[in-house]
């Protein structure tokens, strides 16, 4: 069967673009290949910075004819109906129609349609145009004389050429010479731009990617991402030194170069007094290099790998000597940074106000610097005002949590007043991604105790599922009153995710008070802590929220409560389970999974398959005649129980629920799963041996108040009514 290759050959596409715009092009081309009637095999995309490939083999040579029989209305039908069944068949009169009889329903018209198949070649020149045209760049450009014509392609660099072929591996293989903006599809692409800047002509996939890698031009990216990585660690190792991998990094580089050749670079060991971090950041942010440390540590070393598109003739000297004045440069920069960072401000007598509100002590960098955050009254948010103001709310939600969460509230404070005061540093102004990894180092610069120190940095953690949760009393506490203030603010201003937008990465922050919460087991109540601070947040900024109306609180509990969910579904939690223990008003989210843990290994066992089963026919049976208005006892009368075995079954619940109610004021879900699970023989004997209708009214009444006893006991963990099975 025939195969398809296609090339887009443009000036440099962006490293960050390059990967989702050729996954983009295979789906686009083969959705529309296999709309117009043909198969394929199998494709695969690939990249470089100048180009877009796509290799779709097994591609069938022609779409299949197409015979559709369409069913019209009767013979005797109105004109109308009969016109509109012809229009839509593409029929000219009812002769070309054919009559078919149906002994029940009569006779009726039936158009035959058919449609003969079309070559491939046909259909690929009749939709890349459109494809190439309509291309979903995050960002694009004209260029040229054609620029100014209404309609002219727009491209993310300016487009240079097209190959387009097609044919079987044995014969010989076609062009398909569509054209779009006076650019023709051809068989002919370019290699490397300064090393092989010559024509090259092309047939199918493997001769062209064979004469790319003559032209000194690696067409898979992840062969080039490979080249890189390995040269670099074995670089490296011949210094005896180690790569710090990046991969990130690795993949931007690879978008860089066509041609991946590996060198070796240093700048002054003087400079390793900036933090590795900085250097770090430094180094791969403006020259997209790599960093190195000894072997078996890590600090870092003052030898850099970088990654060259040109195999240069004097063996990379001259590469490796300009990289190497623009990373002293920047390092020059970020020294200077560190060590202004260190020092006094110049104003420090217009902080004093500042420094009084938060208890800041002026003589030391990070203190300042704060004062500085508050006094510029830098705005955190249009409607939630200055950073300033959210320490302050931070600072009073964080000492509601201290005590819960186990930690020293004065260390707690002193962490909150500090959190933010990166901010104001110059570090985290070039680099943001630093902020609070520069407010550590700066607070163990100034003496402040470890768990202030960690809380600077950790507060902002986890920032994703793989990211881990903070470990010290002090950094959890401060990390949920952050995050708290953060979804409670958005939700007081109206400023919900919606849909797939979430702009302030709102889920994230409920994921991540959720996560700490769990992995931490931490017992703290939300709604009061939401309600209060919410208020809070009204009288701060003026907001028209009425502070009996807890619409939004309860909303934001179960913004809560779907993270949740989904946090347990993927720790392998059944949804049923989750929705029996999650009622609307929970909000200790530790309980709520401990609950769900003891429900799921209870409802596994023997014991509470076979009580579920009984629970669930009683709690069904007693709905039931509830529904009809069928009178319930408003308790158990013992004189009116008549058989041993509801006389058993409710000295079973009477003790079962009172040991279950006991294990679940002492937070002990397993035992109270434990004494539930004793009903189970009493339960299915009673319904063998008693009939719950009986035709006395009384004994009736106090049989499925018996039931609702049962309903009652097993609702004390759970509403089992919600679990399957």
């Amino acid at each position: 069967m025939p195969n398809l290759l296609l090339e887009l050959r443009s000036e440099e596409i962006p490293a960050r673009m390059q990967r989702k715009a050729a996954g983009d092009l295979k789906k686009l081309l083969t959705d529309a290949l296999v709309e117009a009637g043909l198969t394929y095999e199998g494709a695969r995309e690939y990249w470089t910075p100048r180009r877009l490939t796509l290799d779709i083999h097994g591609l069938t040579a022609r779409s299949a004819d197409i015979r559709e029989e369409r069913k019209g209305p009767r013979t005797d039908a109105n004109e109308k109906a009969i016109e509109g069944f012809l229009r839509g068949a593409g029929l000219s009169s009812v002769s070309e129609a054919q009559v078919v009889s149906d002994p029940k329903k009569g006779d009726f018209y039936v158009a035959v349609i058919s449609k003969p198949g079309r070559a491939a070649e046909e259909i690929i020149a009749e939709v890349m145009p459109g494809i190439i045209r309509d291309f979903p760049w995050p960002k694009s450009m004209r260029w040229g004389k054609a620029s100014s014509q209404p309609g002219s392609l727009r491209w993310v660099r300016p487009l240079q050429s097209i190959v387009c072929t097609f044919g079987s591996e044995h014969e010989e293989t076609v062009v398909i010479p569509f054209e779009i903006d006076g650019i023709v599809a051809s068989n002919v692409t370019y290699g490397h731009r300064f090393h092989a800047p010559d024509a090259i002509t092309v047939k199918r996939f493997d001769d062209y990617v064979a004469s790319l890698e003559k032209a000194k031009v690696i067409l898979d990216a992840e062969r080039r991402k490979d080249i890189i990585l390995h040269d670099a660690r074995d670089i490296a190792f011949a210094s005896g030194l180690e790569l710090v991998e990046d991969e990130g990094l690795l993949e931007e580089v690879s978008g860089l170069v066509e041609w991946p050749q590996v060198l070796m670079g240093s700048f002054e060991e003087d400079y390793l007094s900036i933090p590795s971090e900085i250097i770090r950041l430094t180094i791969k942010t403006n020259q997209k290099c790599f960093v190195t440390r000894k072997q078996g540590e890590e600090t870092l070393s003052n030898k850099f790998i970088l990654v060259s598109n040109i195999q240069a003739t004097d063996g990379g000297k001259e590469i490796i000597h300009g990289n190497g004045k623009v990373v002293r440069a920047r390092l020059s920069d970020a020294l200077h940074f560190w060590k202004r960072d260190q020092g006094n401000l110049p104003d420090l007598e217009t902080l004093e106000a500042s420094a009084k509100k938060f208890g800041l002590d002026l003589a030391k960098p990070l203190d300042q610097r704060m004062a500085k955050l508050d006094a510029l009254n830098v705005t955190f948010h249009a409607k939630l005002g200055t950073q300033g103001d959210r320490v302050e709310r931070i600072r009073a939600l964080a000492a509601k949590i201290a005590m819960p969460a186990s930690a020293d509230y004065k260390l707690v404070d002193r962490a909150v007043v500090l959190c933010k005061a990166d901010l104001r540093t110059e570090a985290v102004g070039e680099f943001p991604e630093l902020q609070g990894v520069m407010g550590r180092k700066y607070a163990v610069l100034q003496g402040e105790d470890m768990s202030v120190s960690t809380a600077i940095e950790d507060h902002y953690k986890p920032q994703g599922p793989s990211d881990r949760v903070p470990e010290d009393k002090v950094a959890i506490t401060v990390a949920l009153a952050d995050k708290l203030d953060t979804l409670i603010g958005f939700w007081a201003i109206d400023e919900k995710p919606t849909g797939s937008k979430d702009p302030f990465a709102l889920r994230r922050a409920a994921l991540g008070i959720i996560r700490i919460l769990l992995e931490k087991r931490v017992r703290v109540t939300l709604l009061p802590r939401i309600v209060s601070h919410m208020q809070r947040i009204d009288a701060d900024i003026g907001a028209n929220i009425a502070t009996d109306d807890l619409s939004r609180q309860i909303d934001l509990l179960s913004f809560f409560h779907d993270r949740l969910k989904v946090y347990l579904r993927d720790q392998g939690a059944r949804h049923d389970l989750i929705d029996a223990v999650l009622t609307p008003e929970a909000d200790d989210l530790l309980m709520v999974a401990r609950r769900v843990e003891a429900l799921t290994a209870f409802i596994t066992s023997e014991d509470g398959i076979n009580l579920l089963a009984g629970t669930k026919r009683a709690t069904q049976l007693l709905a039931a005649e509830e529904k009809k208005g069928t009178v319930v006892a408003d308790g158990v009368s013992e004189a009116l129980l008549r058989l041993d075995a509801e006389k058993e079954l409710f000295g079973a619940i009477t003790k079962a629920s009172s040991e279950a109610a006991g294990a679940v004021a002492h937070e002990d879900f397993r035992s109270a799963m434990e004494a539930l699970s004793k009903l189970r023989a009493p339960v299915d004997r009673f319904f063998t041996d008693v009939l719950v209708n009986d035709e006395d009214a009384a004994i009736r009444a106090n049989r499925l108040a018996l039931l609702r006893m049962i309903r009652e006991a097993t609702g004390t963990v759970a509403d089992f009514s919600k679990i399957a099975g």
